[in-house]
């Protein structure tokens, strides 16, 4: 059985991740992690086979400490997955709404739910978490009667709460994209996406250049971020993802840019994910 580390307990959207992108193929050891520091040290010390760490949300934007911590714990690509984040107000089974005095959920949860906590119930207590499916569990574990949490709906099923209302997120059209870590590269002839992290010289067109050498190549660029480098001021590092439909385009353009970067890092190559939005 393979060991899977993520950040966040059970029923967590981490959770509810990795048991999607592993359904079907094989069972999977969910081991909880308060940190994300905590998820990548763990698959260093060979503690767990693969991790699942978030990188992307639609509205948060790019997690840019996770980015740090794998080029810190060296840590390859293998995989990724697309997440489309829904929202639930879920709470002890026979509780309703008018006994609702507190909502408990993440921050950033609370804040994509904001409209409808308004036009329900106005001014109330938030308080909050660093769990979604820490808050649901919470609910259960101490029988809060007036507290309400909000969450996916796997913790409802994970956790035995009634769901009084379902998809109470503001953007209807909200995804997290997940990595899937591991120590090691796991080659694949089925590639055809690559996160790949270069440097260019601080002279005018140098980033123009590389980036024409994947247009020449027809390798579709469909995220560029560009992090501060530490201890180089006005110095960037380009962390760009990057799709194919033929393999020998990309060795191509991957062998031409590296003589136009200063460094250059390819941390993984992997199929592409699907990404499924379901309006409602």
């Amino acid at each position: 059985m393979k060991k899977v580390a993520i950040q966040g307990i059970a029923g967590s959207f981490h959770e509810d991740a990795a048991q999607r992108y592993f359904a079907g193929n094989e069972e999977i050891e969910i081991i909880e992690c308060r940190t994300f520091r905590r998820v990548c040290q763990l698959v260093d010390r060979d503690q767990v086979d693969i991790a699942v760490m978030a990188i992307e949300n639609a509205i948060a934007g790019s997690l840019l400490e996770n980015y740090a911590l794998m080029r810190d714990f060296h840590l390859k690509i293998i995989g990724e997955i697309f997440l489309h984040i829904r929202m639930n107000l879920m709470v002890l089974p026979g509780v309703k709404k008018e006994d609702i005095k507190e909502i408990h959920s993440h921050p950033i949860a609370l804040k994509q739910c904001a409209e409808y906590i308004d036009a329900s119930f106005g001014e109330i207590s938030l308080d909050d978490n660093f769990d979604t499916a820490g808050s649901a569990k919470n609910v259960i574990k101490n029988k809060l009667t007036n507290v309400a949490a909000i969450g996916n709906e796997r913790s409802a099923e994970l956790y035995g709460l009634e769901i009084l209302d379902k998809n109470i997120e503001t953007n209807k059209r909200n995804y997290t994209r997940f990595f899937i870590l591991s120590k090691h590269s796991l080659p694949s002839e089925e590639a055809n996406k690559a996160s790949i992290c270069f440097e260019v010289g601080h002279f005018h067109g140098s980033l123009a250049r590389v980036l024409n050498i994947f247009a020449e190549h027809e390798i579709n660029l469909t995220k560029i971020q560009s992090v501060p480098i530490i201890g180089k001021p006005d110095e960037y590092s380009f962390h760009t993802d990057i799709e194919w439909e033929k393999n020998d385009r990309y060795e191509q353009a991957i062998h031409k840019v590296l003589k136009n970067t200063s460094s250059l890092t390819i941390l993984g190559e992997y199929v592409r994910g699907e990404r499924k939005i379901h309006d409602v």
